[in-house]
C-alpha cells in the first residue's frame, strides 16, 4: 500500500485523465528527499496510464555527464519515429544520440525535436513520460526535456520528473512536494512487520516519517541505522552500509564494480568484475538480501542510497583499482574517459586529453554544459599551467553557450590567472563581455571588448559588438573608442564611424555612413539579401537607427525566417525583437505585440529571462500611445526608470514611454521633464530620444514653455535633413510650424507624409493641423484631415488621441463617428500567438509547417485554429484564407 500520497496520486492521474480524455497535455516535478516515495509515485502512475504509451528514464549519477543520456534511455524505443520529423529537428536527435547528424546546431533545437516527437506519437496514442532522479539527468538532456514541457499544450503527452530537493531546476513547471508520513500512516508501513512495541516506537522515531527509512530501518538489525542524531537519509545510508559489510568479501567487491559502473551495463561490467576475479554470481547474497536485481541484461540497485552506500562503504584505493578495470573494459570512449579520470590520483596528460576528446564530442553535439564539465575536470587533471589555461578557456566558452553565465565567469577568471597567450585572452574577453551582457550590464560588456581588441582579424567584430553595447547603455567614450581603435589601424568601418559622428550630434557625417552599410544588406534592387548572421543584425541596427521602418522590417522579417528556417532558438527572440522595434512606429502593434510575447516565451524558456524588460519596453511604448497608463507604469516599472538598473538605452526607453503617456492624458509639464531629463541622460543619442523629440516639442508648446524646444528641435531637423525618410522631414515641419504657428509648414508636412511611414505621426500632424484650422475659425477646412486622424488613432485605439480628434470634430460642428476598419476588429479578437498561426494558415501553411516555424506542435497549432475559428467567424482555412488579416499600414 502507498499510504499518505491520496492527494499527490489525484494530481498525477488527474494529468493522465486529461491526457486520455481531452488530450490535454501537462507536465509535473515531485520534488523531495531520498526515500520519500518519489519512485513508488511514478510507478502507481506507470499503472494508472492504461491506454497510454509509457515512456521512462531514470537519471543515473555517472551519467550526469555523458551528453544526452537520458534523453536517449527515454527515446531509445521509439528512435525509429525520428524520420518523421523534420529535416533539422531530426539531425538535431541523431547528433544527440550519436547516430550521424551533422552537429554544430542550435541546444534549443533538440528540445523542439523532443516536442514534436512526443507530439507524433501522441497521435496514435497519449504518451506519458516518467524521469526519474531527474537530479542526475544529465544537463543537456534536461535542458531538452524542459524546453519541450514547457512548450506542451494540446496534445496529449505528460511529463512527470521526480528529483531531490535540488540539482534539477524545472523552473516553470508546477511541482509537489510529497511530506513525510504523520504517525498514523507511519504506524501502517510497519504494521506488517513483527516488532515489539519498544522497536516500532524507535523507528517511528528515527524514521521521522520517511518511507524509505521505515522500510529499512525496520529491516534492520538494532544499531544499524548509526548512533546519535543522524539526518534521517544518512540513517539509512548506515543501515546500508552495515547490510554490505555482512555480506561476503567477493559479493562486496562485484557490488563495488556494478556501483562505480553505475549504468548496469553488463558488457562493461562483466568485463571488468573477469579482470578482477569475480562474477555475477557473486551477487546472488545481495539479491537475497534485496539490495540488487539482476536480469538478463542489467545489474540494478533497489535504491541510488544502495549504491551510494556500497560505493562509499570502501577504500579509495579499491575505487581506484575496480575504476581501472571498467577503463580497461569500457566500449565507449566517454565511458573509458570517466573511469580514467576516477582513476587518477595525480595530473596526467592523458587522461586529461581523453576527457578533452570527450568534451569536443559533447560540445559538438550542442551538449555544451557537459562539455564545460568534462574541460574543466580535464583542466584539473592537466599537469601544466599552459593546458590547464586553454582547457579552462573552452570550459568557460562551453559554459557560455550552455546559458550558465556565471559559471562562465568563474572559470574565465580562473582562466586569466594562468596564461598570458594574447589568443586566449582575447577569447576570454569576449566571453566575459558576453557574460556581462547576459547580466544586465552592456556599459561593461562595451568596455571589455573595446578595451582588449587586439590588432587582427578579430578585432573589427569585437569593436563591432562593442560599440554596439555601448550604445545600448549609453557609452559614448567607448562608441569613439571603438571608432579610433579601427581607424587607427587603417580600417574604414562605416558602423564604428558612423555611429562615432551620430554620439557627437554630427549627422551630416554620420547618416549616411548607416546608409552605406544598410544600402550594402538591402543590396541592389531584385538582389537578394545578407544572411550573415552579424552583418544582417548590424544592417538592422543601423535601419532602426535611421528610422527607415520598410528597411528595418524587411531585415528583421529575413532574419527571424532565417531562424526559424534552420531551427535556432536561441538567436529567435533577440530577431523577433528587433523585427517587433520596427513594427511598433510602422503602427503594426499587433504583430509586434504577437512577436514579443513570442520572443518573451523563448527567453524564458532558454534561460534568458534579463531579456524580458528590453521586450517590456516596446510594449511599454504601445500602451502609451494607447493610454493604457496602468500597464505602462507596471512595464517600465513604474514611474522613476532612471532610478533602476535598467541601461541607458531601455532607461531612456522607458523615460519616453512615460513621457508620451503624460502628453497624451494632458500631464504637459510631466512629458516635458521627463524628456528633458532623457535628453540630457546617458541614451541621449539613442534612436528611441531622437524619435520623441516631436514629443518634447508638444509638451514644450502646451506647457507655456516653447523655449525649452528649440535645442532638442533644432537637433532633430539636422537628423531628418540628413536621413532625408519623409516622415522624418515631416514630422520636423510639423514641429516648427507648432513652434512658429505657420499653416505652409504643415501643408508641406502633409505633402511629405503622403509618401508613406509611421501613421501614427502622421495623425498626429493631421491632429495639430485640424486645431490650427479650427482655431483660424476655418471649420470646413479642419474636418478632412481631423477625420483622417480620427480614423487612424481608432485604429491604433489610441483612445486619448482619438478622444482629443473626436473634440475637435465636435467643436467644427461634424460628428465624431468613425467606422473602424474590418482588420483591425478582427485581429483584435485573436491572442498573440492565435494571430501568428492563422495568418500562416490562412498562407496556405500546413499545421506541420506552422509548427516548425513557431517552434510548437502540429496539435498545438490545431488548438489554436479551433480557438480562433469562432471569434473570427468562421469554419475551414478556406474561408480564413478570404479574410483580410493585414492591417493597413
Amino acid at each position: 500500500m502507498l499510504y499518505g500520497r491520496d492527494a499527490e496520486l489525484e494530481r498525477l492521474t488527474g494529468l493522465i485523465d486529461d491526457a486520455r480524455g481531452r488530450r490535454r497535455s501537462g507536465s509535473l516535478v515531485v520534488r523531495g528527499e531520498a526515500g520519500i516515495g518519489k519512485s513508488m509515485l511514478l510507478d502507481r502512475a506507470a499503472e494508472a496510464a492504461a491506454g497510454l504509451r509509457v515512456l521512462r528514464a531514470t537519471g543515473v549519477e555517472a551519467e550526469h555527464d555523458l551528453a544526452f543520456a537520458g534523453l536517449l534511455q527515454l527515446l531509445w524505443p521509439v528512435q525509429t519515429r525520428l524520420e518523421t520529423l523534420p529535416d533539422p529537428q531530426a539531425d538535431a536527435l541523431r547528433t544527440a544520440f550519436g547516430a550521424g547528424g551533422s552537429g554544430g546546431g542550435d541546444r534549443f533545437l533538440t528540445g523542439l525535436a523532443v516536442l514534436t516527437l512526443l507530439a507524433d506519437l501522441a497521435e496514435d496514442e497519449p504518451v506519458l513520460c516518467l524521469v526519474d532522479d531527474a537530479q542526475w539527468i544529465d544537463r543537456a538532456s534536461a535542458d531538452a526535456l524542459l524546453f519541450a514541457a514547457r512548450r506542451l499544450s494540446a496534445e496529449g503527452v505528460v511529463m512527470v520528473f521526480a528529483t531531490r530537493d535540488d540539482g534539477f531546476a524545472g523552473h516553470g513547471l508546477p511541482e509537489i512536494e510529497p511530506a513525510r508520513l504523520d504517525r498514523a500512516d507511519a504506524a501502517r508501513v510497519l504494521a506488517e512487520r513483527e516488532l515489539n512495541p519498544e522497536r516500532r516506537d524507535r523507528i517511528l522515531m528515527e524514521a521521522d516519517g520517511n518511507p524509505l527509512a521505515l522500510l529499512h530501518l525496520g529491516a534492520a538489525r538494532p544499531g544499524d541505522g548509526g548512533p546519535g542524531p543522524l539526518p534521517v537519509a544518512d540513517r539509512v545510508l548506515a543501515s546500508f552500509r552495515a547490510q554490505i559489510a555482512r555480506l561476503p568479501e567477493r559479493t562486496r567487491l562485484m557490488m563495488l564494480v556494478a556501483a562505480a559502473e553505475a549504468r548496469g551495463h553488463l558488457p562493461t561490467l562483466l568485463g571488468a568484475a573477469t579482470s578482477l576475479g569475480v562474477d555475477l554470481g557473486d551477487l546472488e547474497p545481495a539479491e537475497q538480501a534485496r539490495l540488487v536485481e539482476v536480469t538478463g541484461t542489467t545489474v540494478a540497485f533497489r535504491h541510488p542510497l544502495i549504491r551510494t552506500a556500497a560505493y562509499q562503504g570502501t577504500s579509495l584505493a579499491r575505487r581506484v583499482t575496480v575504476h581501472r578495470a571498467l577503463a580497461d573494459a569500457a566500449i565507449d570512449a566517454d565511458c573509458r574517459a570517466r573511469h580514467r579520470a576516477a582513476a587518477a590520483t595525480a595530473p596526467d596528460e592523458d587522461v586529461a586529453a581523453d576527457l578533452e576528446a570527450a568534451a569536443v564530442r559533447a560540445r559538438d553535439r550542442a551538449a555544451g554544459a557537459v562539455a564545460a564539465a568534462l574541460f574543466q575536470q580535464a583542466a584539473r587533471l592537466t599537469p601544466e599551467s599552459g593546458g590547464q589555461a586553454r582547457r579552462l578557456v573552452e570550459a568557460a566558452g562551453a559554459a557560455l553557450l550552455a546559458g550558465g553565465a556565471d559559471h562562465a565567469a568563474e572559470l574565465a577568471v580562473r582562466a586569466e590567472r594562468l596564461t598570458a597567450d594574447p589568443g586566449a585572452l582575447i577569447r576570454l574577453a569576449r566571453i566575459r563581455a558576453a557574460v556581462e551582457f547576459e547580466r544586465g550590464d552592456p556599459r561593461q560588456a562595451a568596455r571589455i571588448l573595446v578595451e582588449q581588441a587586439a590588432e587582427d582579424h578579430r578585432a573589427a567584430a569585437m569593436l563591432r559588438m562593442g560599440a554596439s553595447y555601448a550604445w545600448l547603455s549609453g557609452d559614448e567614450e567607448s562608441v569613439r573608442a571603438a571608432a579610433e581603435r579601427s581607424a587607427a589601424v587603417g580600417r574604414r568601418d562605416p558602423l564604428l564611424q558612423g555611429m562615432a559622428h551620430l554620439v557627437d550630434d554630427d549627422f551630416a557625417h554620420g547618416v549616411p555612413l548607416l546608409q552605406e552599410v544598410l544600402t550594402g544588406a538591402l543590396g541592389e534592387p531584385g538582389a537578394g539579401m545578407t544572411e550573415g548572421d552579424g552583418a544582417l543584425v548590424e544592417a538592422i541596427h543601423c535601419a532602426l537607427i535611421l528610422g527607415d521602418d520598410d528597411a528595418a522590417i524587411r531585415l528583421a522579417a529575413a532574419e527571424v525566417a532565417r531562424c526559424r528556417r534552420r531551427g535556432l532558438v536561441g538567436e529567435l527572440a533577440g530577431a523577433l525583437q528587433r523585427l517587433a522595434q520596427a513594427q511598433v512606429p510602422a503602427g503594426l502593434f499587433r504583430d509586434a505585440e504577437a512577436n514579443v510575447a513570442e520572443a518573451i516565451t523563448i527567453a524564458r524558456d532558454t534561460g534568458r529571462p534579463q531579456r524580458v524588460g528590453r521586450l517590456e519596453m516596446l510594449l511599454a511604448r504601445v500602451a502609451a500611445i494607447q493610454g493604457d497608463e496602468e500597464r505602462c507604469r507596471a512595464l517600465t516599472g513604474g514611474g522613476d526608470p532612471l532610478g533602476g538598473d535598467l541601461a541607458g538605452a531601455e532607461a531612456a526607453a522607458a523615460d519616453c514611454a512615460l513621457a508620451l503617456l503624460d502628453l497624451g492624458l494632458g500631464r504637459y509639464d510631466d512629458a516635458l521633464d521627463r524628456l528633458e531629463k532623457a535628453r540630457l541622460g546617458p541614451g541621449r543619442f539613442t534612436a528611441v530620444v531622437t524619435f520623441s523629440v516631436p514629443d518634447e516639442v508638444e509638451a514644450a508648446v502646451r506647457a507655456g514653455r516653447p523655449e525649452h524646444a528649440e535645442p532638442a528641435l533644432g537637433r532633430f531637423e539636422e537628423w531628418a535633413r540628413a536621413g532625408d525618410l519623409p516622415w522624418s522631414r515631416a514630422v520636423a515641419l510639423r514641429c516648427r510650424a507648432l513652434l512658429d504657428d505657420d499653416e505652409t509648414r504643415y501643408v508641406e508636412a502633409l505633402r511629405l507624409h503622403d509618401k508613406g511611414g509611421r501613421p501614427f505621426e502622421r495623425a498626429r500632424t493631421e491632429l495639430l493641423y485640424g486645431e490650427w484650422l479650427r482655431r483660424a475659425r476655418r471649420r470646413s477646412d479642419a474636418r478632412g484631415p481631423l477625420r483622417s486622424a480620427l480614423e487612424v488613432f481608432e485604429r491604433l485605439r489610441a483612445q486619448p488621441w482619438a478622444e482629443r480628434a473626436r473634440t475637435e470634430l465636435r467643436a467644427t460642428g461634424e460628428s465624431a463617428t468613425v467606422a473602424r476598419p474590418a482588420a483591425a476588429d478582427l485581429l483584435e479578437r485573436l491572442t498573440p500567438q492565435e494571430l501568428q498561426v492563422v495568418r500562416l494558415a490562412a498562407e496556405g501553411a500546413s499545421s506541420r509547417d506552422i509548427a516548425a516555424q513557431l517552434f510548437l506542435s502540429p496539435r498545438t497549432v490545431e488548438y489554436h485554429l479551433y480557438k480562433a475559428y469562432p471569434k473570427l467567424g468562421v469554419s475551414s482555412r478556406r474561408e480564413l484564407a478570404r479574410l483580410e488579416l493585414t492591417p493597413a499600414h
